[in-house]
């Protein structure tokens, strides 16, 4: 099922100011590499963006040849693991997590580093770099997501710390089918208000 959002900008920038929606790994520490998953632009006063959660995911892994494996359907529960076959590296299903709620891939080569990627409705939603033989990433995700206002920030790359330390809007979307999510605030001058997130016209699931 997936949940149908649509970004709302009611707020006064008149910057052309980049909006960042992104998703942060729970079995994580707080240093984790965060994937710029939806980055809006040019939504002037009044437009609108629609875009898609879905609550399926794919997950692929890159080795260290600079190949990508085919996604495959990754539901909580199930683990996966890279290996190497007569064709080359591949990903396969390797059972189950050691947790219900975790996505789980293991480094099953004997040489070389791997890279774990989790994708959402399509794009790039997490990322673990540089897992070495028998090492294993491990993903859960609440049904949340971090919004904020940023600045040069490209869709599908590392944001860095700095820039995570400013989005601090969490919207949970926890039974939701579809939402609004309006952005208020911003604008010149001493009056200028904080950017702002909220939830309208909510439709639960």
């Amino acid at each position: 099922m997936d949940i149908q959002l649509n970004f709302i900008n009611h707020s006064n920038d008149q910057n052309r100011s980049q909006v960042l929606i992104f998703a942060k790994n729970v079995t994580t520490s707080n240093d984790e590499l965060h994937v710029a998953w939806t980055v809006i632009q040019n939504c002037g006063q009044g437009c609108n963006h629609p875009f898609v959660y879905s609550l399926k995911n794919s997950v692929s892994a890159g080795d260290s040849w600079g190949n990508y494996t085919p996604q495959l359907t990754a539901s909580d529960g199930e683990k996966f693991e890279m290996v190497l076959t007569q064709s080359g590296d591949q990903l396969r299903a390797a059972g189950t997590a050691n947790n219900p709620s975790e996505i789980a891939v293991l480094n099953n080569l004997q040489q070389g580093a791997i890279s774990a990627n989790i994708y959402k409705s399509g794009r790039l939603f997490a990322t673990k770099t540089g897992l070495a033989p028998q090492q294993e990433a491990v993903f859960q995700f609440k049904p949340t997501i971090w919004i904020g206002v940023v600045s040069q920030v490209e869709q599908g790359q590392i944001i860095n710390a700095a820039i995570i330390s400013e989005v601090n809007t969490e919207i949970s979307l926890l039974g939701i089918q579809s939402a609004d999510i309006v952005m208020t605030g911003g604008g010149p001058g001493a009056d200028s208000q904080p950017f702002s997130f909220h939830l309208e016209n909510v439709v639960m699931a």
